[in-house]
């Protein structure tokens, strides 16, 4: 039998980490084309010899000489920069799981579609900014998209066999993070490192300081109304600090079906990685009774801001969702920085969205990757100048 072509594109961080993990305990069964990362070379390069990839791409062309040197003599091509992403995503592949963290991601994996591969889509920035685009991309190239986010991925699980015409509504849960229990008062105070901590996943800072800010979840909010179709006022989101069930799905005859299972990423990395089958996985099984009890409550709007935010901008519609990710990723850039309260975060992408709808004509262009582009570098500077102003 044929091995399995694929290609890992943001293989450094914990999605591709987790990705690798899966990948390893199987690796006869696949030709891995091509790895890319950012700034940890040392990981990209390690990783690169144990799968033997065709090429390793970091995206900072300043590192290729690095790279070169960690390859040296593995016969694994080395290449540097955007343009090196973008050819490395256009390799013919038959599995690419798109994993680069924020707007980044967006243009490979376009490009991954457009040769017809499968993207397992674990970059929820793409669905956020250019959802429509994404989609049409598929159809036109008879490729697939899976989902790989946890909640969208239970989703579509919940969802096999099922007819759309019978959803009535659509639950994502949410840990609460790191602050979801701080007084509010207290939460204009919270360090970096407070944020940088989740209670039950592991993953990468940014995403855990946006599960804390609940950005994570408004970006996977307007993500669902994207892949799945549906109308905002059939979406809901639940705070669940245990983070076992990650979404339920309630169907016009009162049913809820809902995805029960450990809060790790492998799960929905494998399902997406042997769909349609079912194999095995390194995960955890749960012990229910060991459990006893399950906790649910509604989101405080008041503490984040950012769920709000969504809805507005999915009513807005057009550009909306890139200014909002935009705006979004820059005052997180400020926040790590030190630059910003971690208060001032929605306070910053609200005044972008606002700024932004007002000068005219940025939101409402038309759905191509280059008026996405612009709008996400409009957005940016406008928020990086809202940074400045309050700094100075």
């Amino acid at each position: 039998m044929a091995r399995r072509r694929i290609s890992i594109l943001g293989a450094t961080g914990s999605i591709g980490q987790n990705t690798i993990d899966l990948i390893k305990r199987d690796l006869p069964a696949y030709e891995v084309i091509a790895l890319t990362g950012a700034g940890n070379i040392a990981q990209l390069a390690a990783d690169a010899r144990v799968l033997n990839a065709q090429v390793a791409v970091t995206a900072d062309e300043s590192r290729l000489d690095d790279l070169r040197d960690a390859l040296a003599g593995s016969g694994i091509a080395a290449a540097a920069g955007q343009a090196a992403l973008s050819e490395a995503a256009a390799r013919p592949a038959d599995w690419v799981m798109s994993a680069i963290v924020g707007a980044a991601g967006l243009a490979p994996g376009i490009v991954a579609l457009q040769q017809g591969a499968t993207l397992a889509l674990a970059n929820k920035e793409s669905l956020v900014c250019a959802g429509s685009l994404i989609l049409e991309t598929a159809r036109q190239h008879n490729a697939r998209l899976l989902p790989v986010d946890s909640e969208h991925s239970a989703i579509f699980q919940a969802l096999v066999g099922e007819d759309m015409a019978a959803v009535e509504r659509i639950v994502i849960t949410a840990s609460g993070g790191a602050f979801r229990d701080w007084p509010l008062d207290d939460l204009p105070n919270a360090t970096l490192a407070q944020a940088s901590s989740h209670p039950n996943w592991d993953m990468g800072q940014r995403i855990t300081i946006d599960s804390a800010s609940m950005f994570n979840k408004a970006l996977e909010v307007i993500e669902t109304r994207e892949y799945f179709g549906v109308s905002p006022d059939k979406i809901e989101v639940l705070v669940h600090p245990e983070s076992m069930i990650h979404a339920l799905v309630g169907f016009h005859d009162g049913a809820l079906m809902a995805h029960v299972g450990p809060p790790d990423m492998r799960h929905a990395i494998g399902y997406a990685l042997h769909w349609p089958e079912r194999r095995v996985l390194p995960v955890e099984r749960l012990d229910l009774a060991a459990i006893g009890s399950l906790t649910f409550r509604a989101p405080d709007m008041a503490r984040w801001p950012a769920l709000r935010l969504a809805r507005e901008v999915m009513a807005r519609g057009g550009l909306a969702g890139a200014v909002f990710n935009a705006a979004k990723e820059t005052a997180l850039d400020g926040f790590i920085a030190g630059n910003l309260a971690f208060t001032a975060m929605a306070e910053i992408v609200e005044e972008v969205l606002t700024q932004m709808d007002a000068s005219g004509g940025h939101i409402d262009a038309s759905m191509t990757l280059d008026n996405v582009a612009a709008a996400d570098h409009l957005a940016r500077m406008a928020a990086r100048d809202i940074i400045e102003k309050r700094a100075g």
